[in-house]
């Protein structure tokens, strides 16, 4: 009897030591099971990828009409600013972008063809056209870029002739332009007016000739007179008039560099 007793016994301890591992066991699993249910923090972007998606900005337009709708205000800023023709602007962009869905417009945000050029500190990209690789001018933007065209054919000697034609010669422009070097295609002139009668491009220009605002601002936009705006200098003005920062200061009796908003300075 005494040993039945005993043998109960130690089976009911060998019972207990096993249900309680099984416990700690259960419980060991239960609390890597939480573990694992933890959320995964997330893959950091790489730097250099973030900034270059942040800089590069291109414009994703369908269609001619569409690029038209969203370039045609930018193209009459210019207009009042530099006194280049807004269907002429158009014209370009459109000709030389393929409507801003061309491949190197679409790697580059270059809507006019500008080549790097000496001097050129700007980005770049390398691209067929004439010759296999020739250097072409990157921008961050679009606006960039048609802010460039406007510098690039103010501050060449060679486009000087144009700004002596009526603003609203658009057929002078595109044969001016061509015959300054800006293409080498002899049918530029015809390809740029065609797309600015097909489209009625001209109706850009009449639309600044006829505001009183565009009409002073583009009598400031002659060779005679300039009126300062805010982050002019000398030295930007001379760029932009094809001149230089001595005769500037000779043409308007200046001592100094010093320039005030509002003044009108004589160019010649």
């Amino acid at each position: 009897m005494r040993k039945t007793v005993s043998l109960l016994i130690i089976l009911g301890l060998i019972a207990a030591s096993c249900g309680s591992k099984k416990k700690a066991a259960q419980k060991k699993h239960s609390k890597k099971g939480r573990t694992a249910h933890v959320t995964p923090k997330p893959v950091k972007t790489p730097d250099k990828e973030h900034e270059r998606t942040a800089e590069f900005k291109p414009v994703m337009v369908n269609s001619t009409e569409e690029y038209i709708r969203y370039f045609a205000p930018i193209a009459q800023d210019e207009m009042r600013e530099f006194g280049i023709p807004a269907s002429i602007t158009l014209a370009q962009g459109i000709l030389e972008s393929g409507s801003g869905r061309g491949e190197l417009t679409l790697k580059t945000n270059n809507h006019f063809g500008i080549k790097c050029h000496t001097g050129w500190e700007g980005g770049m990209e390398y691209h067929d056209d004439d010759e296999k690789g020739e250097c072409f001018r990157k921008y961050n933007d679009p606006y960039t870029s048609y802010r460039d065209h406007s510098l690039f054919l103010t501050s060449r000697s060679r486009y000087a002739p144009l700004f002596d034609l009526r603003t609203d010669d658009y057929k002078g422009w595109a044969k001016g332009l061509r015959k300054a070097g800006y293409a080498t295609d002899p049918r530029y002139p015809q390809k740029l007016i065609g797309l600015i009668e097909r489209y009625e491009l001209y109706r850009y220009d009449d639309q600044v000739l006829r505001s009183p605002e565009g009409r002073k601002q583009l009598k400031n936009t002659g060779k005679q007179i300039h009126v300062v705006r805010r982050g002019d200098t000398l030295y930007s003005i001379s760029r932009r008039y094809n001149t230089t920062v001595d005769a500037l200061k000779r043409a308007n009796r200046l001592r100094s560099d010093n320039i005030a908003v509002g003044q009108e300075l004589k160019i010649r």
